[in-house]
């Protein structure tokens, strides 16, 4: 048996507010876009960075249930925050006005975790936010599995050492 995986894992930048649009099913999604950044000393020792651009799509979850991707972007997401995404990545063509065939490569999103400030901060969280995470497929709130049940276990005012 032959095995597949189609998994992409960022953690950017959002490069401008997320476009968010419902569909004529009543369907929600969220279109954004990440930076993610590189940065190396050339061989003269000038310092060179790249910034890769990502196309993502996170969806309302079907039926209702679970995670409520795009909800969170337009809630909670601004240009400049820092965020990880996690999905697939996906080809896909279509014919525009002047029948040029135009190619499209967008990472369609599964988990989004909010994990910083953004808009300037270089990490970390501002003023003690928590992050938020959501996960398509992701099963609804009250059902025994998350920590919803232990909101003290997220306050992070434990004695450990470290």
């Amino acid at each position: 048996m032959s095995r597949s995986l189609n998994k992409v894992t960022l953690i950017g930048n959002l490069g401008k507010d997320p476009e968010i649009r419902t569909t004529t099913g009543g369907n929600k999604v969220a279109k954004f876009s990440v930076a993610t950044s590189r940065q190396w000393n050339s061989a003269s020792g000038e310092k060179q960075e790249k910034t890769e651009w990502h196309n993502c799509v996170a969806w309302n979850s079907q039926a209702g249930r679970g995670a409520q991707l795009a909800d969170l972007m337009e809630k909670f997401v601004k240009k400049g925050d820092k965020i990880y995404v996690e999905g697939a990545i996906e080809y896909r063509q279509y014919e525009d006005k002047d029948k040029q065939t135009k190619y499209i490569t967008e990472i369609n999103v599964r988990e989004i975790i909010l994990i910083g400030g953004g808009r300037g901060g270089e990490g970390g969280f501002d003023g003690g936010a928590r992050p938020a995470r959501a996960a398509a497929g992701a099963k609804a709130a009250g059902s025994g599995d998350g920590f919803e049940e232990f909101p003290a276990a997220m306050d992070g005012d434990d004695d450990l050492p470290f």
